[in-house]
């Protein structure tokens, strides 16, 4: 077990879903949360990343950081997620393995998976098959992270982890129609198809792929788990273990807004992977598993929705 009592944690990315959620984690323990804004410290910049790391000196680091999109933000915008992910994530281990950090857990995402792995998927599935293309490029940067970690630990020991979340959604989540996921974009739409008295909203795709998803804080909780207790160069499945179709959600979200109109799917638009559930045994076989349903998710991540996106 990698204690964090008296121990100084650097978290990237703090701002954003995933990190002020581990942020939020790690306020329970006995430890000191280290972050730092864009206009100080730009990740995309060696000489910055490792003049913080020098001059902080944290023990452990998590990397949260990530430039994410959805489907037509992936497929729009390819160099800006491969490059600004891959240089990132460089950064950051490089830096933390020289300024001495102890441990370091790297995040990855569930798109790293080939398009057609067999469900649900298990670790051992990365790399066995060709991926999305819509995502393929974030995925790659994302598979490099995790081979930057194994080759550190490799050549140096370094205790770099690696965690692989499945769809994440909750407070501090992105609901820029433009560039945000399906569950934000899903309560967006409803909402404001409620408030505005319209009969429909429109839903990208067929409605019958499957998905996986977790609440951010359940996420949180389950990474600083692993901080604590888990130490190997096999990445670890983050998630749920059920999934639903894109019209099963999409009812369960309108349910939960309010919205009582009709959800028409434009078949035009792309379903990306047809079915994409982790096996998340491993991670429960070391004795985690999620807190929220995933209609109590919801009903929490629309009630922040409410107070910080909605009334603005």
């Amino acid at each position: 077990m990698y204690s964090l009592s008296g121990k100084r944690i650097w978290v990237a990315g703090h701002r954003g879903m995933v990190g002020s959620a581990v942020v939020h984690a790690l306020a329970s323990e006995d430890c000191e949360v280290l972050s730092t804004d864009r206009k100080t410290v730009d990740l995309t910049r060696q000489a910055d990343v490792e003049a913080f790391l020098s001059r902080e000196r944290p023990h452990a680091v998590v990397m949260a950081a990530a430039k994410v999109g959805g489907i037509l933000a992936n497929d729009s915008f390819p160099a800006d997620f491969i490059y600004q992910n891959l240089i990132m994530e460089a950064n950051v281990v490089e830096a933390s393995f020289h300024s001495g950090v102890e441990k370091l857990l790297f995040l990855g995402s569930s798109c790293i998976y080939p398009k057609n792995a067999e469900q649900p998927i298990d670790e051992d599935a990365l790399l066995t098959g060709p991926l999305e293309p819509t995502n393929e490029w974030y995925a790659v940067a994302k598979i490099a992270g995790i081979k930057l970690c194994q080759a550190y630990r490799k050549q140096h020991g370094a205790d770099f982890i690696s965690a692989m979340p499945t769809n994440l959604y909750g407070p501090r989540d992105n609901f820029d129609l433009s560039s945000s996921h399906v569950l934000p974009a899903l309560m967006r739409k409803a909402y404001e198809a409620k408030v505005q008295g319209r009969s429909e909203i429109v839903v990208w795709g067929t409605g019958t792929p499957r998905r996986e998803f977790l609440y951010s804080e359940d996420c949180a909780d389950a990474l600083v788990f692993l901080l604590k207790n888990y130490s190997d160069a096999r990445h670890v499945n983050v998630g749920s273990g059920s999934d639903v179709t894109i019209a099963e959600l999409a009812r369960l979200v309108c349910d939960i807004v309010g919205f009582r109109g009709h959800i028409v799917f434009d078949e035009t638009k792309p379903d990306g992977t047809p079915r994409k559930l982790m096996s998340d045994q491993k991670l429960r076989s070391m004795g985690w598993s999620p807190k929220n349903s995933l209609e109590a998710g919801i009903e929490k991540s629309f009630r922040w929705f409410i107070e910080n996106v909605a009334q603005k």
